[in-house]
């Protein structure tokens, strides 16, 4: 089997985003849409991705400074998509294998059809092969041309297509796995001769096909994976793909969604089997809710939260960076933030954490089997012991429990 490596183009500039960031960094469900694309090509065995970046590069690279297989190669001009691909060519002149090429606005791309493509690709003898797409509206999309027997003869873009071509509905998704040296060797002959006067891989594809290499394809793209990203329209319709799908996997795993049309679940959030999410709930970031928990509705979870077994967080809830842990409750308009609950903790209606200062965020601390009463206020910094009774409306700080050697929370039977 050939060793492959993955070519992600990453550097456009994309104008009709109107936008200051990176496209690729624009976020599909809570992460960036090229994080989506690199989790694809390491779920379809690519162990080393090359990610060609050039506006706003540094931004790109600090968003994934943590990732380790991936080498950053920059492109000083916008010059099109095979002279981004070419940039690579210091890396990988020598390299002997395959090498798949995506897009980095590209995250609806799955990793079992890069396995397609892969497949297709060594069951065969072809120097390059594609996966591609059948569209009803293809604009927008570069057009498949093949002979009268189905041999592929070039990809024409959308921007250059003739009355009749632009009728045509297999499409390019820009999803391709070339012989790495022949894709080299077409990289250097690509000429601007088109619209926009830009070197285009498709080019090179048609360059290949012209020196007598074969080049196939797999009709292997969904509609909704080859959806690409040029507009906050598409970003908008993109992330409720990706939700119908991250609600999907859920449900699959035991999750009841009561209303998934009116739920938002970020991609980076786990949930236990036979929880229940209310409608108008909100999860964000990275947070993890265990087994038989109810949410919602309109409840709002935010990054660093963590909800362990049988928790339930009702209407009009906010939990921000704060583990409950096992049984606890809190039924109804209360704010939790930077703080960790012990087990079987009631939480009463209106309860909330004062966790900044103005300055500095500090951490509650509430043990095992509390009663905290409607219209609590707990001022961070505290910690309040197990089996404490906090009376409704009581302010509590750590100095008012120790003046009082915590009795006042202690005065009341469980």
């Amino acid at each position: 089997m050939a060793e492959r490596v993955a070519i992600i183009l990453a550097a456009g500039v994309s104008k009709r985003m109107n936008t200051r960031i990176a496209k690729v960094l624009h976020e599909v469900c809570g992460r960036p849409m090229l994080a989506y694309v690199l989790d694809a090509c390491r779920e379809a065995g690519i162990s080393k991705m090359y990610v060609v970046v050039g506006f706003s590069s540094e931004h790109v690279k600090e968003r994934f400074s943590d990732v380790e297989d991936v080498v950053w190669v920059q492109q000083k001009k916008p010059l099109g998509t095979a002279h981004a691909a070419l940039c690579c060519k210091a890396h990988l002149k020598d390299f002997d294998g395959e090498t798949l090429i995506l897009c980095g606005d590209g995250p609806l791309i799955r990793s079992k059809t890069l396995k397609k493509l892969i497949e297709k690709h060594e069951s065969g003898q072809s120097a390059a092969t594609l996966a591609t797409a059948l569209l009803d509206k293809p604009r927008g999309y570069g057009r498949i041309i093949r002979d009268k027997y189905g041999n592929i003869q070039g990809i024409i873009e959308d921007s250059d297509c003739t009355e009749a071509q632009l009728a045509i509905k297999e499409t390019n998704p820009s999803n391709y796995l070339f012989n790495n040296k022949i894709l080299f060797e077409a990289l250097e002959n690509v000429k601007p001769d088109n619209v926009k006067n830009e070197y285009y891989l498709t080019d090179a594809v048609s360059g290949i096909i012209g020196t007598g290499h074969k080049v196939e394809a797999i009709t292997a793209v969904s509609p909704e994976e080859a959806v690409g990203i040029n507009s906050r329209e598409q970003l908008s319709a993109a992330s409720k793909i990706m939700q119908r799908r991250i609600q999907r996997e859920l449900m699959e795993s035991g999750v009841t969604i009561v209303d998934p049309g009116n739920t938002w679940i970020d991609a980076r959030a786990e949930i236990g089997q036979d929880t229940v999410i209310e409608p108008f709930t909100y999860i964000h970031g990275e947070v993890k809710i265990g087994r038989d928990c109810r949410i919602g509705p309109f409840a709002y979870l935010r990054h660093g939260t963590v909800l362990k077994n049988d928790v339930v967080l009702g209407v009009y809830t906010e939990v921000k960076n704060t583990t409950l842990s096992d049984s606890v409750r809190v039924r109804h308009h209360s704010y939790l933030g930077d703080a960790t609950v012990g087990e079987k903790v009631n939480v009463g209606a209106g309860t909330i954490t004062a966790n900044f200062d103005g300055q500095k965020v500090y951490q509650t601390h509430i043990g095992d089997n509390c009663y905290i009463g409607s219209g609590a206020v707990l001022i961070a910094p505290l910690e309040i012991e197990d089996d404490s009774h906090i009376n409704a409306g009581t302010v509590v700080s750590q100095e008012s429990i120790n003046e009082l050697g915590g009795k006042a929370l202690k005065n009341v039977s469980k």
